[in-house]
């Protein structure tokens, strides 16, 4: 029965994280709420929000593999979390010609595209640091 009841764990951990990771960054968006934009049909912003999620358990699945307790997983959880909001404010800082946060208020996938790439890319180098 325990790994039963260490998955369900995990798995309580991982939406806990996700749902505190997305209301995150739903206060670093300014321009929109993610949400709305999602309702109205903007693809860019919601393979954004997938990249984010993805990223954030992919982070938590690489914390699950290495941490010897569930409190581990969720510290490492959490730090990666953090690590995702910074590549995002970097990714915004680093496209100086335009503003990746406005550009996907206006539903461009090619930036909706990169912004879930640069998540799920980098949520892989956070994992394998995680030792």
């Amino acid at each position: 029965m325990g790994p039963f009841i260490a998955t369900l764990g995990y798995f309580v951990i991982a939406v806990a994280v996700v749902l505190i990771g997305l209301v995150i960054f739903e206060f670093l968006t300014k321009q929109y709420k993610d949400w709305d934009e999602v309702k109205s049909g903007n693809q860019a912003v919601a393979m954004s929000i997938a990249g984010k999620i993805i990223g954030i358990c992919i982070v938590l699945s690489f914390a699950i593999y290495h941490s010897f307790t569930v409190w581990d997983t969720l510290i490492w959880g959490a730090y990666g979390m953090v690590l995702q909001m910074i590549a995002y404010l970097l990714f915004e800082m680093f496209t100086r010609s335009f503003s990746v946060e406005t550009k996907l208020k206006e539903n461009n996938t090619a930036v909706g595209i990169i912004s879930m790439g640069v998540s799920i890319g980098l949520a892989f180098v956070i994992g394998a640091s995680i030792t």
